[in-house]
């Protein structure tokens, strides 16, 4: 009778065993959660599932999926996950830094954490510092270091399957060009207009304070030049930062310069354009001296400074020579650094 026992509970385990999972157990920790504290985990229009995060950051939950790539979203926070029915799988972030902090463990991490280390490999080469101060040495030798780093990453990875790397591959070479096309432009404006060039002018642009100001009127002085427009997402978004480095420079050598290139284009009639900038410099309280453009895109200082796209950002010297034709933003940090050592020389 025992060896019939034995059996018949050896076959039961077996049969549990053998019997596989229609869906996928997964679970984890968001430090600092978004106050929405829910995870939605989607793909297009085909799934979506939206998981509750507890008070700690704690979540668990199961999904029935199709075996493939989803979208994972926190807040304003976007990740990527692989899924398959079977998988037991768990990650862990801070959604104060969500991208660098995430870590998958369990089924399919190798591939998880493939995925988003080699979305956050680019940041290691193509540094904030080439950004800046382009060249086209530097810009090869930093193509060439972030494919090696690649090969490197692929092995680190031994669970990796070939569509991923594939896919991986795909976006590296995509980086490649986006940036490679990107900085060449930038070298070739630094070619174009070198530091120490005479910087060419405009002449009687109106004043939102009254009046009209030519950069001769604004020599010995660095003048730094935002070119925007009022419809322009990312230069609104520069507001507040250009406002905390006027705040900060203020007194000093240096008057901060903003001109509208709005045109008819995009409010109908230059008339609307011209009221459009008025409104937005008197409601959004912008400092510094606010400029509206002689010929919008067609000015002689726009096009002589090749702007192609806004917002952009120009320093010239207190003899009226070009610094940079392509300054750094009001956000990026290098900016108060490029200012601090100007303004001490």
């Amino acid at each position: 009778m025992k060896k019939i026992l034995v059996l018949m509970c050896a076959l039961s385990i077996l049969a549990c065993k053998e019997e596989p999972k229609d869906y996928v157990t997964i679970s984890g920790k968001i430090l600092n959660p978004h106050e929405s504290k829910t995870l939605k985990v989607y793909k297009d229009k085909d799934f979506e599932k939206v998981i509750t995060v507890n008070e700690d950051g704690t979540f668990s939950d199961t999904l029935k999926v199709a075996e493939g790539d989803y979208t994972l979203r926190h807040g304003d926070e976007l990740g990527s996950i692989y899924l398959k029915n079977g998988f037991v799988t768990s990650f862990e972030t801070d959604y104060t830094d969500f991208d660098k902090t995430l870590v998958y463990k369990g089924d399919g991490s190798d591939i998880n954490n493939y995925v988003i280390q080699s979305y956050l490999l680019a940041d290691n080469y193509f540094t904030d510092d080439l950004f800046a101060n382009p060249n086209s040495e530097r810009l090869e030798k930093a193509v060439s270091a972030y494919k090696e780093g690649f090969q490197k990453l692929e092995s680190n990875y031994k669970g990796l399957d070939s569509l991923h790397k594939a896919n991986g591959v795909k976006t590296m070479e995509g980086t490649i060009t986006s940036l490679k096309k990107y900085l060449s432009g930038k070298i070739a404006l630094r070619d174009a207009l070198p530091e120490g060039s005479p910087s060419p002018t405009f002449e009687n642009y109106i004043n939102h304070a009254g009046g009209t100001t030519s950069l001769s009127d604004l020599k010995g002085k660095y003048v730094y030049v935002d070119i925007w427009a009022t419809w322009c997402g990312p230069c609104k978004r520069e507001i507040p930062s250009l406002k905390k480095v006027e705040e900060q420079f203020h007194g000093q050598n240096i008057e901060f310069v903003s001109i509208s290139v709005d045109d008819e284009r995009r409010s109908g009639t230059k008339e609307k354009a011209f009221e459009a900038w008025k409104k937005m410099v008197k409601d959004k309280d912008l400092g510094g001296i606010q400029l509206f453009s002689d010929n919008a895109w067609q000015s002689d200082f726009v096009k002589n400074y090749k702007v192609n796209g806004i917002p952009r950002f120009i320093l010239i010297d207190p003899n009226g020579n070009i610094v940079s034709p392509d300054a750094p933003r009001p956000s990026n940090p290098q900016l108060v650094e490029l200012l601090e050592e100007k303004l001490k020389s």
